[in-house]
């Protein structure tokens, strides 16, 4: 592959930083965005690299690591994203693209679809955290708002003990969910609050990316065609709930991939489990999306 092209992007309220990674020139196929939120772009080298044929396109949301924001902004909006997202795909040749976001990533790329179908051919919607689309959003949406206040009261280890104990439970929230706190020790977390408040993920994004309402009619119109995913491994889970949720809402069923919520991708500690096996359920599930667009005969 060659190599990695890193550009910097102004955009109002922050300075973007995204990787493109060109093609062999082997595939007539557009670019395929990878990316997630809050994850950046250095989690998803091993999977990027796995489509060596395409030119591969990662980004780091603002706030998160190289992109910085400069309107000092606490929080960022699902709309702050996609428009982001937008620019990031117009910088880098404009679309349609292919785009597969993961997490808060696919609550993002919804958002996009929903206002800019144009510029995406086919998303594959990776485990949304969509709270909205859960038959128990009420009982989850308390957690939530449990989850972020603990953060605000006690800081990153409390704050993350709660996040962790929330999207790993498996099955229906319970209403008394608050009522069992987790102690940060447990998961290896500091137990000092070291009164930071600024964390990419319980700070700039927990309050509005999981209790985002997504427009279900403009993205039923959309000309996208729009693939919900779960993974094998995180059955039960908030997350993959999303992702069920989401397939229900549109009518359409939610793809299987290999590996749970982020064995995919990278951390730092060695190849990831389920790079390999996801990037190819992911070309062949791109690929069912080609051949439905070939016309009879082509």
């Amino acid at each position: 592959m060659t190599a990695v092209q890193t550009h910097t992007l102004d955009v109002p309220g922050a300075v973007l930083t995204y990787d493109v990674r060109p093609g062999d020139g082997s595939s007539s196929e557009p670019p395929l965005l990878l990316f997630g939120s809050p994850m950046a772009a250095s989690g998803f080298g091993t999977l990027a690299g796995r489509f060596p044929d395409r030119t591969v396109v990662t980004y780091d949301p603002r706030g998160a690591e190289r992109s910085r924001r400069t309107d000092g902004a606490p929080v960022t909006s699902p709309e702050e994203h996609a428009d982001d997202l937008a620019r990031v795909i117009g910088a880098a040749g404009g679309g349609p693209v292919d785009m597969m976001a993961t997490s808060g990533g696919a609550v993002n790329a919804l958002v996009l679809v929903s206002r800019r179908p144009e510029l995406v051919r086919t998303l594959v919607a990776h485990e949304p955290p969509s709270l909205p689309l859960l038959p128990d959003r009420a009982e989850a949406e308390a957690a939530w708002r449990h989850v972020a206040e603990t953060y605000r009261r006690a800081g990153f280890g409390a704050g993350m003990a709660e996040f962790i104990r929330l999207v790993m439970h498996a099955g229906p929230i319970p209403a008394d969910f608050a009522e069992h706190p987790a102690d940060p020790a447990m998961f290896g977390l500091p137990t000092e609050d070291d009164g930071s408040r600024d964390d990419v993920l319980l700070g700039q994004n927990m309050s509005t990316n999981p209790v985002y309402e997504l427009d279900l009619d403009a993205l039923r119109r959309a000309s996208t065609r729009i693939v919900p995913a779960v993974g094998a491994g995180s059955a039960g889970q908030l997350a993959h709930r999303g992702g069920e949720g989401l397939a229900d809402a549109l009518g359409t069923p939610a793809v299987v991939f290999p590996g749970d919520h982020g064995s995919f991708l990278d951390t730092g500690h060695g190849e990831p489990a389920d790079a390999e096996a996801f990037a190819a359920r992911l070309r062949e599930i791109l690929g069912v999306g080609m051949l439905r667009e070939t016309p009879v005969g082509g």
